[in-house]
């Protein structure tokens, strides 16, 4: 019979997603994550396999709460209001971030060798889930005539895609509510999307 586990196996991943998240993949050790998640290596590898496999459990861990606040906008906001406030949301978070650490996922994208076709298509199948909630909102409203159909959904969602990933990486770098509010804002106007409603002096 197996043992069970004798350690809290979200407090773990919530350690490990911290390490990957500031320091990124490659510059993370075996010994970082051992240090932060109070495991020893062996234990690591026996519950996790090697450093690979625990940051691509440590993402989608990360990636848990994203999926979280992305099912809740659609739930209780109208489509155009669930894109903004996903953009108000994400300006806010990285505006309070005082280590500048930007996006999890935003930094693996960055990071990824396209020598390494396997986590290449991971990180890629993430964003495409982020992409699709920008598809979804935005065909649903124009099917109920609040977002005009006069943009092709496809192309807008993509465009949001890659104003999100901007932001995130200015975020890193220049930190300015006046900078990502700025990114954004135009974008949401050009598409006929509601205004943010970021504070500001945030």
């Amino acid at each position: 019979m197996a043992r069970p586990r004798e350690f809290d196996e979200q407090a773990v991943l919530d350690a490990a997603s911290d390490v990957f998240w500031a320091k990124g993949y490659e510059a993370t050790s075996t010994r970082d994550l051992s240090a932060r998640t109070g495991l020893t290596p062996s234990s690591i590898y026996a519950a996790f396999g090697d450093k690979r496999r625990m940051f691509l459990r440590a993402l989608d861990h990360y990636l848990g709460r994203l999926r979280e606040k992305m099912t809740s906008l659609k739930a209780t906001r109208s489509p155009g209001e669930a894109i903004t406030g996903f953009f108000e949301d994400t300006i806010k978070r990285s505006l309070g971030d005082a280590l500048q650490r930007g996006c999890m996922l935003v930094n693996s994208a960055l990071e990824v060798s396209p020598q390494d076709p396997d986590f290449q298509a991971a990180i890629a199948s993430e964003l495409k889930l982020i992409e699709y909630f920008f598809l979804d909102r935005i065909e649903e409203g124009q099917r109920r005539g609040d977002i005009s159909p006069v943009h092709s959904a496809e192309d807008a969602a993509r465009q949001l895609l890659a104003v999100l990933l901007g932001v995130r990486v200015l975020a890193r770098v220049r930190p300015e509510g006046p900078l990502l509010r700025g990114a954004v804002s135009q974008t949401l106007a050009s598409l006929g999307l509601p205004p943010l409603m970021v504070a500001a002096g945030t």
